[in-house]
């Protein structure tokens, strides 16, 4: 059938009220899908925004905004870590190894120092952190051995308060084994070097246990054996006359040392530590626990943990003070000891030990380092 101009025309023009009205249900369902994906309409936002432009472009110029502050340092930014790594260490050279034992004591224990200067970049380490020992040797497979951890127990200024020594105390490990003692690979090889001999070092490593910057705050130190590394070091930094003109920190808080050994004998540093406290007598305390010789109130071995027990209320009086700090360094096996303590000591005082030393490391008031 043949349709004339006019009725093309005018037919078209019919169509366009059915073309609108699919178009505006095309921009519902966008605008549904977007409330859908977003939660927003996007065209009333759209709309918003086109409607908000004329005003925005109306406004005055502001100034310019200020310079954003620098973002706050982190805790400890500037601690050395990993200076010389395992594949390329430095190599230190042995300047006294002598026994840190008295007589009658029961085991190995050394005092090693060794010389740290001459090296580009110098290896530079602060109080809390550790280093590695690369053994000399091979292991079983023929392979390098692994470099050990071990506590410093000097300060950055060294034991000579020149800046270039290193000093670490190592017990000899020794165990049985199927009717024969074995010997530790590197607690051996260590224990037996004498000066002059020439030994490879990693790192230094660790943040874990460094002390807070604040003169005023409150240092409790739990230690057992050579766990006493990190300890000596804090001790040396707090009450060494040379130590204290050198770094002009000085110390004004409570410091209070919980020591663990099996005999008096077995006391590290002991003589120093006494001479601390009685030249510091209102900043130092001094608890020992001698397993061997010590009883408990229930007439057993007298171990770290009995001796929490005993001073439990002093002790959370002092953790309820936010610039308190707790150090905890030993073997492994003291862990739970100390922990069954501080839940009978936390309990008493209506808390919840569980819960409050996640808090305390959460806040970098709790420092623990076992092996």
């Amino acid at each position: 059938m043949a349709y004339s101009e006019t009725k093309v025309v005018l037919g078209g023009l019919a169509h366009i009220p059915i073309i609108i009205g699919f178009f505006y249900l095309i921009r519902r369902q966008y605008s549904f899908g977007a409330i859908l994906r977003t939660g927003k309409n996007a065209l009333s936002e759209t709309v918003k925004a086109k409607a908000a432009a004329p005003a925005k472009a109306a406004a005055p110029a502001k100034a310019a905004a200020p310079a954003k502050a620098a973002p706050a340092k982190k805790p400890h930014a500037d601690v050395p870590v990993n200076t010389y790594k395992p594949k390329a260490p430095f190599t230190g050279t042995v300047t006294e190894n002598y026994s840190a034992l008295k007589e009658g004591a029961i085991g190995k224990v050394q005092h090693i120092t060794f010389d740290i200067s001459g090296g580009d970049p110098d290896f530079k380490y602060i109080e809390g952190q550790s280093c590695g020992i690369l053994a000399a040797g091979e292991d079983a497979k023929g392979k390098p051995h692994r470099p050990r951890l071990y506590s410093i127990a000097s300060t950055r200024y060294g034991d000579n308060f020149a800046g270039n020594t290193l000093s670490l105390c190592v017990r000899q490990l020794q165990y049985e084994k199927d009717g024969e003692t074995i010997n530790g690979v590197c607690s051996t090889y260590l224990c037996n070097l004498s000066p002059g001999d020439k030994v490879k070092i990693s790192g230094p490593v660790g943040k874990e246990m460094l002390l807070p910057d604040e003169e005023d705050a409150n240092i409790i130190m739990l230690a057992t054996g050579t766990g006493i590394a990190p300890m000596r070091a804090y001790l040396r930094r707090m009450f060494e006359p040379t130590e204290i003109e050198k770094h002009k920190w000085n110390f004004k808080g409570k410091a209070w040392l919980f020591m663990g050994a099996p005999k008096t004998a077995n006391l590290l540093y002991d003589d120093d530590f006494e001479h601390y406290k009685a030249k510091f007598p209102e900043n130092l305390r001094y608890t020992k626990a001698i397993s061997r010789e010590q009883q408990n109130d229930k007439g057993g071995r007298m171990y770290i943990q009995d001796r929490v027990l005993e001073h439990a209320e002093e002790i959370f009086n002092m953790i309820e003070n936010p610039k308190t700090h707790i150090y905890l360094c030993g073997l492994k096996g003291m862990e739970p000891g100390i922990d069954e303590a501080m839940t009978t000591a936390a309990a008493a005082k209506g808390l919840d030990w569980s819960e409050l030393r996640p808090k305390l490391r959460k806040a970098g008031r709790w420092h623990a380092e076992t092996y």
